[in-house]
């Protein structure tokens, strides 16, 4: 879940195929990332704040960094 606490960002959605854009600029609204989606964050303004939570701890090794790898797994390659 991705909540702009304060000012606006946008955030862009991969799923491997198909990409989408998300502009956050409401403390009220949030976006649900399911797994298995490629997550950027751009267009911050200026002291914008971003909360990101998860359902479990953070495990560096849980993530992949490299997106040619994601679309890779992604699609079954």
């Amino acid at each position: 879940m991705i909540i702009a606490l304060s000012g606006s960002f946008d955030v862009v959605l991969h799923d491997g195929r198909e990409k989408s854009r998300y502009s956050l600029n409401r403390s009220y609204y949030g976006l649900f990332v399911p797994k298995m989606i490629w997550r950027s964050m751009e267009n911050f303004s200026t002291n914008s704040l971003a909360l990101v939570l998860a359902s479990i701890p953070y495990d560096a090794n849980d993530y992949i960094r490299n997106f040619e790898t994601f679309k890779q797994m992604h699609n079954g390659s």
